[in-house]
């Protein structure tokens, strides 16, 4: 993460603690409102530890070749005991 994506998060961060700020103020010490100071706490403790000792950086995958199957008519015996997928529309007409 770069230091500016950080600093989003700290932001986020910060504005979140504000709302679950708000929510006990108007529901006080419920169940639901200390289990979600529970979890903004542990996001801070996350978001801290990921700051300082972040992962490595995953390689991304190049892109999988697509590969395009003309809707030309084929020989029908290559397609014997061929197991039926779902695929394709059988609602349709054959190509001729």
């Amino acid at each position: 993460m770069t230091r500016s994506e950080i600093a989003e998060l700290r932001y986020a961060v910060g504005q979140l603690r504000q709302c679950v700020g708000a929510l006990r103020t108007h529901y006080g010490d419920d169940n639901t409102v200390r289990r979600l100071e529970n979890d903004l706490e542990r996001l801070v403790i996350d978001a801290d530890e990921f700051e300082h000792t972040p992962p490595a950086q995953v390689v991304t995958q190049r892109e999988q070749e697509t590969i395009y199957v003309p809707d030309a008519k084929h020989q029908e015996q290559d397609w014997l005991g061929a197991q039926d997928e779902g695929l394709g529309f059988h609602s349709r007409p054959r190509t001729k």
